[in-house]
């Protein structure tokens, strides 16, 4: 018997778990091989072709979600399905099953529990940094809603009054 492509053998896992969309398999793939490019160019890492473990692949998948999706990081993998570090375990365990990714005795899907925050990992790198008024400027904050609302009552009274 013939080993199924890897698109059929992801169709084939899509139809047995449908937790995930067909996208999020695609995805891990690409970013399997992210991780291992961005491992060779570490100075401090082992140059060879070496396996890649659970926590090496969940960062690699947030720094390559964050490069390919940028700020609709977080929308796109919960559009997938993935809505946290576990799903990821899911979707590699799913693939292991299925023949296309390889494990060793060591890895685990609870390897994938707990490794960051979807919200931390995706959300907060793109929002603003909060600015922390000093005393003094909240008071010229309020002195100039003061003199806002002064103009404002004045210029009331004075349409009131018929007067420009």
């Amino acid at each position: 018997m013939q080993k199924p492509s890897f698109t059929e053998a992801i169709e084939e896992i899509v139809r047995q778990d449908p937790r995930f969309d067909r996208d999020a398999y695609l995805f891990v793939r690409e970013g399997l091989d992210f991780t291992v490019k961005m491992l060779k160019k570490n100075p401090h890492g082992p140059a060879q072709h070496r396996h890649v473990s659970g926590q090496e692949l969940l960062d690699g998948l947030r720094r390559y979600a964050l490069e390919q999706f940028g700020p609709m990081s977080k929308t796109v993998l919960e559009h997938w399905g993935i809505k946290q570090c576990e799903d990821f375990g899911e979707i590699v365990f799913n693939m292991v099953e299925k023949g296309i990714l390889g494990k060793t005795e060591q890895d685990r899907r609870e390897d994938f529990k707990g490794g960051y925050d979807f919200e931390e990992a995706f959300v907060r790198p793109f929002q603003p940094e909060r600015l922390h008024p000093s005393r003094h400027s909240r008071n010229a904050v309020r002195s100039d809603r003061l003199r806002t609302d002064k103009n404002l009552n004045s210029n009331s009274e004075k349409l009131s009054n018929g007067s420009n």
